[in-house]
């Protein structure tokens, strides 16, 4: 049991616990830079967020523990404290307040920020996620492309108010007084302790809905799929993330939305392969096209070209098409096309073809020695053995 700062009583209070190992709450090493910790921290935070987890207390629990944790890891004394000492030296290294802000001070405020001192003014809807696969022509044009997104919208009974339009309306929250944040106190072998965090009844509303609307059931919000455009910047790359504001989940009681992010993914194209700001391709050649050299067409991003092999390319040798690659990503100036040449050589020839190969090598002084055949190899072993039977037969003088 524990006091709130209103007067009143909740049972099962879990306002003050004993800090569980910061490290193993943060899930990082006992090694870790600064670095490492505050990217955990802001993976976890995100993830267990109150807003994003209504009426969760097992998750706003661990947002209360991934804060604490950061607290201490994030303060070079309180971490120096804890490795010597232990749990209560860190716990009792001024770690009081409002949790929310340490939140904003690693993310600066925005969706999902802190509850400030007073009822908040509508609660901030989920940033999303997707993936969009784009061809390397639309990646070139920079084109706008159509997705289709499944979000939660604002629920058209009750225009996001949760109330039941015409009904009874709101009232103050009784846990909060309509301040919509709670004050907890608890005695330790070190003192009183005091923290503050956002209520648990009206999630910092500082109201409570009388009459919930009969559409949503007080939600506020439905889910709805729709489409979202996004616009591709010239010559961009898969792995890049692209950020369409308030196009992700609406809000509640007038909250803003939050954003979408889409991460971009490059579609395998059966021609052309993406090199950076330039593409690649392979020409497969003969090496009689090669020595004497010709004239082939090979695919581009503009269309069919036709490129010249000059006499005497060799096997790897690369044709460079100026211009014809990708645009620099919000650069000035575009990637080449490289024509990668690939000699071949022929695995089966024909007799004719054969003798003037031979021919050729002939003329070249180019040495080439006879492969034995297994008939050969047959016929000399009879002949061998031939012999040496003769050899048995004759009689000596």
């Amino acid at each position: 049991m524990c006091a709130l700062a209103n007067g009143a009583r909740t049972e099962g209070c879990v306002y003050w616990r004993a800090m569980a190992d910061p490290y193993e709450t943060l899930d990082v090493p006992r090694d870790a830079d600064a670095k490492t910790i505050k990217a955990s921290y802001r993976k976890l935070a995100l993830r267990y967020h109150p807003d994003r987890n209504p009426g969760d207390a097992a998750s706003e629990e661990r947002f209360k523990q991934i804060n604490e944790a950061y607290a201490v890891l994030s303060d070079e004394e309180r971490r120096e404290r804890y490795d010597r000492y232990g749990d209560a030296a860190a716990a009792t290294a001024g770690f009081s307040g409002d949790i929310f802000d340490i939140f904003t001070s690693v993310f600066g405020g925005g969706v999902a920020g802190r509850r400030g001192a007073g009822p908040t003014r509508g609660v901030p809807g989920e940033d999303l996620e997707a993936e969009l696969e784009v061809t390397l022509a639309q990646a070139r044009a920079g084109e706008t492309l159509t997705m289709d997104v499944e979000r939660m919208t604002a629920c058209d009974h009750c225009k996001g108010n949760r109330a039941e339009p015409g009904g009874k309306g709101r009232a103050r929250c009784e846990t909060c007084s309509g301040i919509g944040q709670v004050r907890a106190q608890a005695q330790s072998f070190f003192g009183t302790v005091v923290t503050t965090q956002t209520c648990p009844s009206c999630r910092g509303l500082g109201e409570r809905i009388i009459e919930p609307c009969t559409v949503c059931r007080g939600a506020g919000r439905r889910p709805e799929a729709g489409t979202v455009e996004v616009q591709l910047p010239r010559g961009i790359d898969g792995g890049y993330r692209l950020r369409i504001p308030q196009a992700g989940n609406a809000g509640i009681d007038g909250g803003p939305p939050g954003d979408l992010y889409v991460y971009i993914q490059m579609a395998s194209d059966p021609d052309l392969e993406r090199d950076g700001d330039d593409v690649r391709c392979e020409l497969r050649i003969g090496f009689a096209q090669a020595a004497l050299g010709c004239h082939f067409e090979v695919p581009t991003l503009d269309g069919p070209e036709v490129v010249e092999v000059r006499p005497g390319t060799q096997s790897g040798s690369e044709i460079r098409l100026s211009g014809k690659g990708m645009p620099r990503l919000r650069q000035v100036g575009t990637g080449d096309q490289i024509v990668a040449v690939v000699v071949e050589t022929p695995k089966r020839l024909s007799g004719k073809a054969r003798q003037l190969l031979s021919a050729y090598a002939e003329e070249v002084d180019e040495s080439i020695e006879e492969r034995e055949t297994l008939v050969d190899r047959v016929r000399g072993l009879f002949g061998r053995r031939k012999g040496h039977d003769e050899r048995e037969d004759t009689p000596v003088a």
